[in-house]
């Protein structure tokens, strides 16, 4: 995620914060500018603004703050004044919300909408969701948040543009025991998100954009049955020895979605460090060819108009050397626990010619009218 500033102060912003540590600005993130920035009231209306620059005039654009803001203190994301939604274009995809009144759950909803709302930078980011939606569009993603009932244990998973998550993996130690159990490197609630959003996107990317037989090329076929599958890969104890050879993840080796989603969740976390380490202006050393090195900038790849794969994967490289050793240096476990082989990498780059193709025809964000989507309601599931 790039870095942001207080256009007061000039103190770094970061994508969570509501107030600014150098001026104590009140700060929100408005998706219609898609920048973090100081707000202030305006006066006599319930009506907000960014707050000028010394010697300058206020920006015209005005804006509501996310009812989730106001009422719950959970979103940090504002509405522009002329959307009639009480919800900023992150909440109101959220359809279920699990009982509030028991002990623990708003700070899990919090943790929940935290990583959702990143999600939701980066697709946007990519062209894939709608910043500032025309009326009557609504997104068909839509998420349901639930938490297990003595009756009924719930999966985290995604259906017919429906992402629902456990709320149990917003707790760390519970979310630990499970990424143990299952004899997993990496469990994050992220990567829930940037996983089960690959599902959806399989959906409208691939089955809709009409890609089936190029991921079929690549992965396999989708068409056998996923429940065997499934079966078979627990059964056996996980994926074959050779599964690096061609996947990101052992998960992955399971069926063709699963391999999609996984390997879609590892370009998400691609595109995201690389435009962090760009924000920063980080540098790393990357093979030139033969016995060559060169020092390059770390490429911004929502910048860089056309970039090129090789371009990404030479500086992701050396990136998670680099990231996954300033974590061993704080006594802290890889936060990137993977090796990508040739075979991975060429479904990696499946995944960002879809993407650059859907990004040049502009035509990634899907929404269905107001009047027949079902997202539009606000449940709370009851104890």
């Amino acid at each position: 995620m790039k870095l942001f500033h207080c256009q007061v102060c000039k103190q770094p912003l970061f994508f969570e914060n509501n107030r600014c540590l150098g001026c104590d600005s009140q700060v929100a993130f408005l998706p219609d500018c898609f920048t973090m920035a100081a707000i202030e009231p305006i006066a006599d209306t319930s009506l907000w603004q960014m707050r000028p620059r010394p010697g300058r005039k206020p920006a015209p654009r005005k804006y509501r703050l996310c009812q989730n803001g106001e009422e719950h203190g959970i979103c940090n994301f504002c509405v522009p004044a002329n959307d009639p939604n009480p919800f900023c274009v992150s909440c109101r995809l959220t359809r279920v919300l699990p009982d509030l009144t028991q002990e623990g759950n708003k700070e899990r909803w919090y943790a929940i909408e935290v990583a959702k709302r990143r999600l939701f930078y980066t697709v946007a980011k990519l062209g894939l969701i709608a910043v500032n939606p025309p009326a009557g569009h609504v997104e068909r993603l839509v998420f349901e948040f639930l938490q297990d009932q003595p009756d009924q244990k719930v999966m985290t998973g995604h259906a017919d543009g429906l992402i629902t998550i456990n709320i149990a993996e917003a707790d760390d130690a519970e979310r630990a025991l499970r990424r143990t159990q299952l004899h997993e490197p990496y469990r994050t609630l992220l990567g829930h998100f940037r996983h089960e959003s690959g599902h959806y996107y399989w959906d409208v990317l691939i089955r809709d954009g009409n890609r089936v037989q190029a991921f079929r090329e690549i992965f396999g076929d989708e068409s056998i049955d996923y429940s065997e599958s499934l079966r078979k890969h627990y059964e056996r104890g996980g994926a074959p020895p050779d599964w690096q050879e061609n996947h990101v993840s052992t998960y992955a080796t399971c069926h063709p979605w699963e391999d999609w989603a996984e390997t879609w969740a590892h370009y998400l976390h691609m595109v995201d460090l690389l435009e962090t380490a760009a924000a920063y202006n980080t540098r790393v050393t990357v093979d030139a060819g033969g016995d060559a090195e060169d020092t390059e900038e770390v490429l911004d790849p929502f910048e860089v108009t056309g970039v090129d794969f090789d371009d990404l994967v030479q500086q992701w490289v050396p990136l998670t050397l680099l990231v996954n050793s300033l974590n061993r240096s704080l006594g802290q476990n890889d936060a990137y626990p993977f090796a990508l082989t040739a075979g991975a990498l060429r479904k990696l780059r499946f995944v960002h010619d879809v993407i650059t193709e859907v990004r040049t025809a502009g035509s990634g964000a899907v929404g269905v009218t107001e009047a027949t989507a079902s997202a539009a309601a606000r449940i709370v599931q009851p104890a």
